[in-house]
């Protein structure tokens, strides 16, 4: 990989920086937290007012004007492309039916509320009784399927609100 990154600014402006341009970057250490920023022969104040360096957001005053800056280097935008973000979870809306089979029993109804690992139908495929549950917790919008129905695969099952 290289050492590119992903750099987002006030939820407005992406774009990239590269190791390089960071490097070439003349910068004199102020403070802790201030730093004087020469740019294209730009002189710029810059302090940084908040950092969480385990979300990598920052609030950075550039010459007395706040922005905040969410920073994610190559390995980071791939494990967010693959679906697994790191301290967050997804918004599952929807429950659909991971294999073909037969539907045996249904232990919700619409308008109820479930917990996370709640119970919502058993699925019988291959021979096999299993149990889907609830990923989160959340209200049963709709049912789009009943007792003793044969399900294919991707076949929506359970919405949630």
């Amino acid at each position: 990989m290289k050492n590119t990154y992903q750099v987002a600014v006030n939820n407005t402006f992406d774009f990239k920086i590269d190791q390089k341009a960071v490097l070439n970057l003349d910068v004199l250490k102020v403070s802790d937290s201030e730093f004087h920023v020469l740019n294209n022969n730009v002189s710029y104040k810059t302090e940084i007012t908040k950092a969480n360096f385990q979300e990598k957001s920052y609030s950075v005053k550039v010459n007395n004007t706040v922005y905040n800056i969410n920073i994610q280097n190559e390995l980071d935008t791939l494990i967010k492309e693959m679906g697994f973000e790191i301290g967050f979870t997804k918004e599952i809306n929807e429950i659909k039916a991971p294999m073909p089979g037969l539907i045996l029993d249904i232990t919700v109804s619409v308008g109820m509320e479930v917990k996370e690992d709640d119970t919502l139908l058993i699925l019988e495929a291959m021979k096999m009784e299993n149990a889907l549950t609830s990923p989160r917790a959340g209200i049963i919008k709709s049912i789009s399927v009943i007792k003793g129905e044969a399900v294919d695969k991707n076949q929506l099952l359970v919405e949630f609100e």
